[in-house]
């Protein structure tokens, strides 16, 4: 899911009332780029500026990014004169992540090879159309929690 247009958050306040706290969590690391932030915090705090020459982002798209990861607490700044640098909030962030590597480690990295949930159609097309594949998947999820309270059919759509 993109981030929204509501100060960068990655949830929406009402799509957020609706999911746990673990998705929640998980959602805000389904990311690349807020991977690859967080994974750059690791070894040390970063102004914006640091962070969009070593990850060659937009100044805009760290930003926004940043604001997600700080909504979860997960990320932190401290001002320094005009300055603000950015720091990982909880240590134990690196542990999941490098407990996740362990698992997909583990499983030969089948999350990407699944073919439900890592690729499109069943086809191994790599990790880039895995994340596409569960990013998709995640959208729908997340819209259908915005969805009329109601039944739905064997394809998630609402019916009347």
């Amino acid at each position: 899911m993109a981030i929204d247009s509501e100060g960068g958050r990655c949830v929406s306040t009402d799509i957020a009332a609706g999911i746990s706290p673990a998705a929640a969590l998980f959602h805000s690391l389904a990311d690349e780029t807020r991977l690859r932030i967080v994974a750059r915090l690791a070894r040390g705090e970063a102004r914006v500026v640091d962070l969009t020459a070593e990850l060659g982002l937009a100044q805009s798209t760290v930003s926004k990014h940043l604001a997600c990861l700080r909504d979860c607490d997960l990320v932190d700044y401290r001002a320094e004169g005009r300055q603000s640098f950015y720091s990982l909030t909880r240590p134990e962030l690196m542990d999941l992540l490098a407990s996740a590597e362990h698992l997909l480690a583990a499983t030969g990295h089948a999350v990407v090879l699944c073919p439900i949930h890592g690729t499109q159609h069943g086809t191994t097309h790599g990790a880039a159309d895995a994340h596409s594949a569960l990013q998709a998947e995640l959208d729908h999820d997340l819209a259908q929690l915005d969805a009329p309270t109601g039944e739905t059919n064997t394809t998630g759509q609402a019916t009347s």
